[in-house]
């Protein structure tokens, strides 16, 4: 029969106080914290993605003194018997709980970080209160509810030594080229010592999934991620209580939770289709049909020019971050400030692709849903 297991939490602890629950970083060292049967459901207790650093009473210039080297604080790894490199690991997200005890939520502009970072060098905070599992307030976006829809934000295995040497040293590569890369560093790494100099930054996706924030990873869906280490090593943390499909200045609405997820491993599987990426599928709407495919909205477009007029052809980076300036300006007609704006594009705006073809402008639309407006 299977089993339910639990990896417990003190959410008045940070991680490093209770390395034995889980990690920061991603390295195929890690020991794990419990060891499952495939079939077997975990339910993962997770701190938020700041590990504790902000408060109901946290301000703008706490933000703006936050220390990312906790980020992410994953609970976890769990060690699924019979994984192995090839492999194609199952995991269905059966629930996912806010913390009963924590009714508070938040979305941060941190300086020097998110899409729009150049356009917003100031920090900002957005402190929410969470309705349970029905909607999300805040003072500071006054006149707009947006309802429960929790996703895995962050969800990984560990890397093979092999891999996360391969990612370690395309990202220098970014870096070196004056991209945005994190490399590995120590300071507030759990464990330490040669994982914390040698484990990859949570910050962003890679083959082995991670920092994902793909909002249709809610309650229903069945993740599949080609596996790389023996007993895969799952691990997930970072949950957002609802956020839009951009994420744009770097937070959704992040809370503590229990999420519960259930695994299974097909064998050889990923190796035999040659996958090498998450993929993921659901047969139901990933939330409330009218939230998944919004009846109102309205909505804003960008192409690849610049403000002062030049093309550089191609650029859906650039189209997208237009949409989302015109939309900023869009709600600033509507009342908002252009910080309260960037927030609430992160938390309720959806990015589209709308073509990728008519050269030399892409086209991105961003949507913001109306019926988040009380």
């Amino acid at each position: 029969m299977p089993k339910e297991h639990i990896i417990s939490i003190d959410p008045s602890k940070r991680l490093a106080d209770e390395p034995h629950t889980g990690h920061n970083r991603w390295h195929e060292d890690l020991e794990p914290v419990v060891e499952v049967d495939p079939g077997d459901a975990v339910i993962y207790e997770t701190r938020d993605a700041f590990d504790g650093q902000l408060d109901p009473t946290s301000t703008a210039d706490d933000v703006g003194r936050l220390d990312l080297g906790p980020v992410h604080p994953l609970t976890g790894p769990v060690y699924v018997k019979g994984a192995e490199p090839g492999d194609l690991l199952e995991v269905k997200a059966l629930a996912i709980e806010p913390d009963p005890w924590d009714q508070w939520g938040y979305t941060v502009e941190v300086p020097g970080f998110g899409f729009l970072r150049d356009e917003f060098p100031e920090p900002y905070i957005v402190h929410w209160r969470l309705n349970g599992t029905e909607y999300a307030e805040s003072e500071q976006l006054p006149g707009v509810r947006l309802r429960y829809n929790p996703h895995l934000a962050s969800l990984g295995l560990a890397p093979s030594a092999e891999l996360r040497r391969t990612i370690t040293e395309r990202e220098a590569a970014v870096a070196s080229r004056g991209g945005f890369a994190l490399p590995p560093d120590p300071a507030g790494a759990v464990p330490g010592g040669r994982i914390a100099e040698e484990g990859l930054r949570t910050i962003p996706p890679r083959e082995i999934a991670g920092n994902l924030d793909i909002k249709q990873l809610s309650p229903g869906v069945t993740v599949l991620i080609p596996v790389y280490r023996e007993g895969a090593l799952v691990s997930t943390g970072d949950i957002h209580y609802a956020q839009g499909d951009c994420e744009a200045c770097g937070t959704g609405i992040e809370m503590r939770s229990r999420v519960h997820l259930r695994f299974f491993v097909h064998k050889g599987e990923a190796e035999r289709r040659g996958i090498r990426d998450l993929r993921f599928y659901r047969d139901d709407y990933f939330t409330a049909p009218e939230l998944a495919a919004p009846r109102r909205f309205y909505a804003t477009t960008g192409i690849g020019v610049s403000r002062d007029g030049e093309s550089t052809g191609e650029d859906i980076t650039l189209a997208a971050k237009n949409a989302l300036l015109n939309m900023i300006e869009h709600l600033g007609e509507r009342g908002y400030d252009r910080q309260q704006a960037y927030a609430l594009c992160s938390v309720a705006v959806d990015l589209r692709i709308s073509q990728t073809v008519d050269v030399p402008n892409m086209l991105v639309s961003a949507l913001l849903p109306l019926d988040i407006f009380i």
